[in-house]
């Protein structure tokens, strides 16, 4: 008796942790802004997908990202560079406003913050990188 009850616990606690392991990667969010950096940006307006895993080295060598991101993150995910390019003063930001999934790819809109009263009379380059828990195929708009 007591070895069926033993039996029964192992496999209604192998149930229990797969059963949530299953809900944890389902529940994972869709999106994550993993930095939004008023500099260091690149001087023109543009975007970049990352998507292989060639290209993630770049953002693991970054000092806002390293301890963010994985290099096996890549398999999973994709991510994105949003460049708002040079600007003549400080204040500005670009994020996301929303994402939204079709069956067929991910559609993600982009919103630019302009500075709301003074801002530095400075030159500045902002950008945000976007983690897109998905490898389906992104679209911006």
């Amino acid at each position: 008796m007591k070895i069926i009850n033993k039996i029964s616990l192992f496999f209604l606690f192998a149930l229990l942790f797969a059963c949530s392991s299953v809900k944890n990667s389902a529940n994972k969010p869709l999106y994550e802004i993993l930095t939004i950096q008023d500099n260091g940006g690149a001087n023109i307006n543009f975007y970049e997908i990352i998507s292989e895993p060639n290209e993630i080295s770049m953002l693991i060598g970054d000092e806002n990202l390293k301890h963010k991101i994985k290099s096996d993150d890549i398999k999973t995910s994709n991510f994105i560079l949003l460049n708002l390019g040079e600007k003549n003063y400080g204040g500005f930001t670009i994020t996301v406003e929303r994402v939204e999934e079709t069956p067929e790819n991910i559609i993600v809109y982009t919103k630019e913050i302009k500075p709301q009263g003074m801002s530095t009379d400075v030159i500045s380059y902002p950008y945000t990188v976007v983690k897109i828990n998905s490898k389906k195929p992104i679209i911006i708009k």
